[in-house]
């Protein structure tokens, strides 16, 4: 059902220019959405005013992109709208474009990517102008460029992430030329920024219920080759695992998107390589992000399922090592690895037993150094010497509490001192 009705700050603003001579008109993303039944807070607003002229109508303005006509008018509440001036592009170089004023409405449309967001609306009469058939491609549901697909993709390289992205995000199919244009614009990505491909990456996480698709999309088009040579050959139910790893209404969370970006770097049961950190910086994930990543890729090789199945004291010693905070996340990528190989419903019930017995231990066990009755002061007492006799000893006394965890008061532990002389 469509929602195509425009908020009253974005009519004032739109009412504002129109009173002066000049054309406004509600375009891209909130247009396509309304036009779908999606609701939408974003409208962006074209018109024939240029950058000076909007600025002069206005009492607070900020110059959001100004060398490419747009600038953010700011409404009674606060709430920037971003005003954008008809325009060509003159020239570009596949990521940053030089702009000329004076355009129409439909040369503006003209120079947009895909024919979905090509379309727009009058806020008040709610006239449509489609002149390219961006109607017609919703309700087909097929995502298609403006004009020749390879003319589009190499005015701006991104647009071929941005194709996949929508076709996941709406379930929609790819136009065989916009198909074929992104996988001959493969080999040329290389001259996209690397933040602009992990922010792509982030949205498909953020905005894909399912991602799988999609993924496989980017290997398929030549585009992990390109840009992630990491993921070119991963295998198939690591991108499956990512379906599987949060529900729509959880997806938009940051924890959750991070944890589906790192499952892309994952694989249980082998050791990560030594140069992930590196790797994941090179495509700009944070020092954080890139630490946490790396550290459920080791989790993940560590882990055993038949070990800490086991007995408890197996899963003590996994959890140690992994560290009792990344034991959520990593009960979660693994679970969904499982769920993507196509668990049984015996291992699946075993399987979540499993994860309830580690949480229950990595919150209540003594599994680190830090968790010890004693410290170095008792060691001292004790007559064990600092440096690396003391850190051999603490290392001891930790093997003692996760074979038996009550053995972690004072007392033992002492008594386990003057034992081991």
């Amino acid at each position: 059902m469509s929602r195509l009705h425009p908020p009253d700050s974005v009519r004032e603003i739109c009412g504002t220019l129109e009173r002066a001579g000049h054309e406004a008109w509600c375009v891209g993303g909130a247009v396509r959405d309304a036009l779908l039944g999606i609701n939408t807070l974003d409208w962006d607003i074209a018109t024939s005013a240029h950058p000076a002229q909007v600025q002069k109508l206005f009492r607070r303005t900020i110059p959001v992109g100004i060398q490419f006509g747009t600038v953010g008018v700011l409404d009674k509440q606060g709430v920037l709208h971003e005003v954008t001036t008809f325009r060509h592009d003159v020239e570009t170089d596949g990521r940053h474009a030089v702009v000329r004023f004076g355009a129409s409405l439909t040369e503006d449309l003209a120079r947009r990517d895909f024919t979905i967001n090509a379309i727009a609306v009058h806020p008040e009469t709610l006239e449509v102008r489609d002149p390219f058939g961006g109607a017609e491609d919703l309700a087909r549901r097929v995502v298609r460029c403006v004009g020749v697909a390879d003319e589009r993709l190499r005015e701006d390289r991104l647009r071929a992430l941005r194709a996949l992205r929508f076709a996941g995000r709406f379930d929609f199919a790819l136009d065989d030329d916009t198909w074929s244009a992104i996988k001959a614009s493969a080999p040329h990505l290389g001259r996209l920024s690397m933040e602009r491909v992990k922010q792509e990456l982030e949205k498909v996480m953020e905005q894909i219920a399912r991602p799988a698709a999609t993924l496989e999309r980017y290997r398929e088009a030549g585009i992990f080759a390109a840009l992630v040579p990491l993921l070119a050959d991963a295998p198939p139910a690591r991108f499956a695992a990512i379906d599987h790893l949060a529900r729509p209404a959880l997806a938009r969370r940051p924890d959750r998107r991070m944890l589906r970006l790192a499952a892309l770097f994952v694989e249980p049961g082998q050791a990560p390589a030594r140069t992930l950190e590196r790797d994941l910086k090179t495509l700009k994930f944070s020092n954080d992000e890139a630490r946490a990543t790396v550290t459920l890729a080791k989790g993940a090789a560590e882990f055993s399922v038949d070990a800490a199945r086991a007995d408890a004291e197996g899963l003590r010693r996994t959890i140690s090592k992994v560290g009792r905070l990344m034991v959520p996340g990593l009960s979660r990528l693994l679970w969904a690895r499982a769920k993507a190989e196509g668990v049984g419903a015996a291992e699946g019930r075993a399987g979540m037993a499993l994860y309830r017995r580690a949480l229950r231990s990595a919150f209540t066990d003594p599994l680190t150094l830090g968790d010890l009755a004693v410290d170095g002061d008792d060691l001292r007492s004790a007559g064990v010497p600092p440096g690396k006799p003391m850190g051999e000893m603490l290392q001891q006394l930790l093997d003692v509490v996760l074979v038996n965890p009550s053995r972690n008061t004072r007392d033992a532990l002492l008594a386990e001192v003057r034992a081991r002389g």
